[in-house]
């Protein structure tokens, strides 16, 4: 059992994007729920963040998330998605505000 939040980010990005494409992304964020490990764990002051790639018409894009493990649920938290371009640095501007 699983609870998701989507953090703002994610969903402005999301809203913006094709009716395949969120498909798509939708299909990606079943993926890291069935297997929160599937991203790769940041280092350094994103240290508590998972990014998990893909692609879509040859172009990849990423997912940043965490995961809380509760008692009996088990939290995850999108906070971006978006190509490679900058992704990084608007994401720490993000946490940093939150």
């Amino acid at each position: 059992m699983y609870n998701l939040n989507y953090k703002n980010p994610f969903t402005q990005f999301v809203k913006k994007q094709s009716r395949p494409f969120r498909a798509i992304i939708e299909e990606e964020v079943k993926l890291i729920c069935e297997n929160p490990e599937i991203g790769e764990s940041k280092k350094g002051d994103l240290s508590a963040i998972r990014v998990y790639k893909f692609k879509f018409n040859r172009q990849e894009y990423l997912i940043a998330y965490s995961v809380n493990d509760g008692i009996q649920i088990l939290m995850i938290d999108f906070y971006k998605v978006g190509t490679h371009e900058n992704f990084y640095t608007e994401l720490k501007k993000y946490l940093q505000r939150e």
